[in-house]
């Protein structure tokens, strides 16, 4: 019984990970190219960091509307189990140790996306391409 109700809730929920993963990489992108938020990050035109803003910033707006989401998951998560292994893992294998969490869960939460798909909220299932 609760779990039926639950389970109703699953498109809605799963377009909800989907929106705040993506605002969450989107950020990442705009603080890289953009400077803002400001930070630290002011990659080279060109360099690998600067690629990885362009990624993270054309995949966040498409992973916020739910256009082309498979696609845009897919790369997102590429993108990220690359930034682990390049930037992250070479420091320390652990982790905790490496500040490689975050990189990780981004990996494998738009893998997830990329076989589930955006949800219900998203421009695929409002256009049937979901």
């Amino acid at each position: 019984m609760f779990s039926g109700r639950l389970t109703s809730w699953s498109p809605v929920v799963l377009s909800v990970l989907r929106i705040i993963a993506a605002l969450l990489l989107l950020e990442h992108g705009t603080a890289k190219l953009l400077g803002f938020p400001v930070s630290q990050m002011n990659p080279a035109m060109f360099s690998l960091s600067w690629i990885a803003g362009v990624i993270e910033l054309v995949t966040g707006v498409l992973l916020v509307i739910g256009l082309f989401t498979r696609p845009a998951a897919f790369l997102a998560s590429g993108l990220c189990a690359f930034a682990y292994f390049i930037g992250h893992a070479p420091k320390n294998f652990f982790p905790v140790n490496n500040g490689g969490d975050a990189a990780i869960l981004f990996c494998f939460v738009f893998l997830y996306i990329f076989i589930a798909g955006g949800g219900s909220l998203s421009v695929d299932a409002k256009t049937g391409r979901a």
